[in-house]
């Protein structure tokens, strides 16, 4: 990546496009490896078992509703929910080269679910329901189409005032100032304050709530440089903000970053852990 310009693939606006930069060749492994401890924790927390009917919304390319309909078996079956279409394929094709007959997909949205009342034994969502425009509406729909006595599992973003974040979108909001997210767009941290997204479960009827702040390993096995590219790549919620670099900033930043990343190399790696928010309830 060039270090004198903007990126030089500019992402187009939308979540599916920007996934399709971790669904690449030149980034699939390296991005399974920086997620994987937090949809461990995620499958660890949400404990499915053989023979469940499991929905993990806005699965994106398909996790953690993989890793879960691994621990399902043939009994069980584990359906991913997203809006786009391009995002679940990738995930269908991800489920085939694994050999999994007990995954699907559907594209649809989360707050008009299209699923018959009590259709599932356990629900899952990792990083996705802090961007559902209504997230009560979104998590009564869940509450809809769960069994009775069945949970409902979350993990969300913590603050921005991380690591991982303050070395990459931070670094570029202190050069070009203004908004770092759009008023009213999507919010990574929308549940970072403790206890916000205990009280959307209670409003969708969820109950026997449940919320921890904790803190897993993030950690990219590669060089600064590539994880700065791959951030810009996946950083929809901050693209105006990125838009607004002017170009002969762009080198300046660059450098920035890439030093402020590489405080947390450590060997071949770079180890930042990430604060998140897990939740569950139970209808």
């Amino acid at each position: 990546m060039k270090s004198s310009s903007k990126p030089e693939s500019k992402i187009e606006e939308g979540w599916g496009n920007s996934y399709r930069l971790i669904a690449s060749d030149r980034w699939k492994a390296k991005s399974a490896v920086m997620g994987k401890a937090v949809t461990e924790a995620l499958v660890e927390y949400a404990q499915p078992k053989p023979g469940m009917r499991v929905l993990d919304l806005a699965s994106g390319t398909g996790e953690p509703a993989i890793s879960i309909a691994m621990r399902v078996g043939a009994q069980g079956r584990v359906t991913a929910l997203d809006l786009s279409a391009d995002l679940l394929e990738i995930a269908s094709r991800r489920a085939q080269e694994r050999g999994l007959n007990n995954f699907s997909i559907r594209q649809a949205d989360a707050q008009a679910l299209p699923f018959g009342d009590e259709s599932f034994d356990l629900a899952t969502c990792r990083f996705g329901v802090m961007f559902f425009p209504d997230a009560v509406l979104a998590l009564r729909e869940l509450h809809r189409v769960l069994r009775r006595n069945s949970r409902g599992c979350f993990l969300a973003w913590g603050l921005f005032e991380q690591p991982y974040w303050q070395s990459t979108m931070g670094v570029v909001h202190s050069h070009v100032g203004g908004p770092l997210l759009p008023a009213g767009g999507p919010d990574p941290f929308r549940f970072a304050e403790p206890g916000s997204l205990a009280v959307v479960l209670r409003s969708a009827g969820f109950r026997e709530v449940e919320e921890e702040t904790k803190t897993l390993p993030w950690s990219w096995p590669g060089t600064a440089e590539e994880l700065w590219e791959q951030a810009q790549g996946v950083a929809v919620p901050f693209r105006p903000m990125l838009d607004r670099v002017p170009a002969d900033m762009w080198p300046q930043i660059h450098e920035k970053v890439q030093a402020a990343i590489g405080q947390y190399v450590r060997g071949e790696n770079i180890e930042f852990g990430a604060q998140v928010v897990v939740a569950s309830g139970i209808k």
